[in-house]
């Protein structure tokens, strides 16, 4: 119900290349982590979000998405499902084209809020598990 094949093609593809990954940090061991790094070989710009604001992968980070000086196009969330609301709407205040919330970041209200505002939006999804599944995107 929140991430139709259609949306995710869409936002892996035509969205922009510019993630901003909140709750990316340097802990390898964290499925941000992970995921990131299938990003940049998928050919994204990887920006990682974080209170730590880490340079990761060789990228500045930025403590909040608002602190980040250049359009981001996609804004990949991984953090706690009650924190992710408020990150979609900073989303969408910055003009970033899409949301992308991870496996198990579920809030129906910012889904419905992201939509409304003109954004693509996906929910308790992983890019790095749909990239393959859809085939040769891009």
């Amino acid at each position: 119900m929140y991430a139709d094949a259609a949306t995710i093609r869409r936002i892996l593809t035509t969205a922009g290349d510019t993630w901003a990954v909140v709750g990316l940090s340097n802990n390898e061991r964290r499925a941000a982590y992970g995921v990131a790094d299938v990003l940049r070989r998928f050919g994204k710009r990887v920006v990682p979000v974080h209170p730590k604001a880490e340079t990761v992968f060789g990228e500045p980070g930025y403590a909040t998405l608002s602190d980040i000086p250049f359009p981001v196009d996609v804004v990949d969330v991984f953090v706690n499902s009650a924190l992710a609301g408020p990150v979609a709407d900073e989303a969408v205040r910055v003009g970033a084209k899409a949301v992308w919330f991870q496996l198990d970041v579920i809030d129906e209200d910012a889904y419905e809020r992201t939509r409304a505002a003109g954004l693509d939006m996906v929910m308790d999804r992983c890019p790095a598990i749909e990239i393959p599944r859809l085939g040769s995107v891009g």
